[in-house]
């Protein structure tokens, strides 16, 4: 299933650059602070915050208030008080209308990938997704990866179950949603910041084919 070992220098470096660039005290747009705060937290950042809003946006509509914005922000673990994030929402509410369209702020706040990388993140989902029904679950990669060459399943310390679960560890996050599905935004939500933290297409590209064997 490949290693995350090829791009955790990669993600450490963003981070540590996220952090000195919020304590440099320079006024900056809300959608680059909070962008920033984000990054702070790593690849499970961004992915984090876009999960804690679908989980506040309880009748669906995409619609989201200052009250769930503010609980969001809290939710995902972001270093923002009541006040900051009230002041945040009222700036990203552009129309006064007293609440933001979910998909289009987080268009706003992911970081732009370009076609090549986004069809390899494509790729790779739709490989994973076996079923067809836009959520990777550890029924779908049971049909895509074999662990019986595992060296963890061959000494017997993990089990077929406790392997496939880390893959989908890697999209869990810190504000409580653990379900074991992985939608397609999540999975571009958390490459889009593994593909920020890397400069050359080139090296985004070899790590994709490698993980995902594209």
């Amino acid at each position: 299933m490949g290693s995350r070992d090829d791009y955790t220098s990669k993600e450490a470096k963003l981070i540590n650059q996220a952090k000195r660039e919020l304590a440099n005290g320079m006024d900056k747009d809300p959608v680059e602070k909070l962008r920033l705060m984000c990054y702070a937290k790593g690849a499970k950042g961004i992915l984090g915050l876009a999960r804690a809003f679908r989980n506040m946006d309880r009748n669906g509509d995409k619609l989201l208030h200052e009250e769930d914005f503010i609980d969001g922000i809290k939710q995902a673990g972001l270093p923002l008080n009541a006040d900051e994030s009230k002041y945040m929402f009222r700036r990203f509410d552009e129309n006064n209308n007293g609440y933001i369209h979910m998909d289009e702020f987080l268009n706003k706040l992911r970081p732009t990938i370009n076609k090549s990388r986004l069809d390899l993140i494509e790729r790779a989902f739709q490989k994973m997704d076996r079923s067809g029904d836009g959520m990777i679950t550890a029924k779908d990669l049971k049909n895509v990866y074999t662990v019986k060459y595992h060296p963890k399943y061959l000494s017997g310390e993990l089990t077929e179950k406790e392997i496939l679960g880390r893959f989908l560890e890697h999209f869990d996050t810190s504000c409580g949603i653990h379900d074991g599905k992985v939608s397609k935004e999540d999975f571009l939500n958390y490459y889009a910041t593994i593909s920020a933290s890397i400069d050359s297409d080139a090296y985004f590209d070899l790590i994709m084919r490698q993980s995902y064997k594209l």
